[in-house]
């Protein structure tokens, strides 16, 4: 039976857990934040500067030629925010993860100790019902474990295709600002 004080601890334990898991949310939005605060002083500082270098072709052919040479840095630029943006999602998604499995963990040794308990308060002839609550219990934490390897095998693939796509991005524009510069 759960006393009083045992309901308090519980419900103490899902607040401050509440509390964590916002803090963590809040912790990524904040960095998201400072990303794009910082790309969008650095897109005002190139687009003057660009505007600048443009104003000062003195042909149409001089003209075509920068426009070349600026794309390349724009690319990387945009290659480098994408995977920034990325990093700050995995990240806030793994402290999340690992906020989870902690209070899943707690969770399941918590049910652990009521069937325990229960098990031992519990009429005789009732060891089948306890043994298969049990066993009920461990099923549920192995599928849950396997749900976990399968997120964490597909999070790492899509940072790895996310890293190849943006690394493809940049050569690509790299070698066309050389084959339009070369014209």
């Amino acid at each position: 039976m759960l006393t009083v004080d045992q309901i308090l601890a519980a419900q103490r334990a899902q607040v401050e857990t509440l509390f964590n898991l916002t803090n963590t949310a809040f912790a990524g939005v904040e960095k998201l934040v400072d990303l794009n605060i910082t790309a969008a002083k650095a897109a005002l500082s190139d687009a003057a500067e660009q505007a600048t270098t443009v104003l000062s072709a003195k042909d149409a052919q001089e003209l075509v030629a920068m426009q070349a040479t600026l794309l390349q840095p724009l690319a990387e630029k945009t290659a480098s925010y994408s995977r920034h943006l990325y990093e700050i999602a995995s990240q806030t998604g793994a402290d999340l993860t690992k906020q989870f499995e902690a209070q899943n963990s707690q969770v399941q040794q918590k049910v652990m100790g009521m069937v325990d308990n229960a098990a031992q308060n519990a009429p005789a002839g009732s060891e089948t019902a306890v043994a298969m609550m049990k066993s009920t219990i461990a099923a549920a934490s192995n599928a849950f474990e396997s749900v976990q390897k399968v997120v964490k095998q597909a999070s790492e693939m899509t940072q790895t295709n996310m890293r190849n796509v943006a690394d493809t991005a940049a050569q690509t524009t790299k070698r066309a600002a050389t084959t339009s510069r070369k014209r």
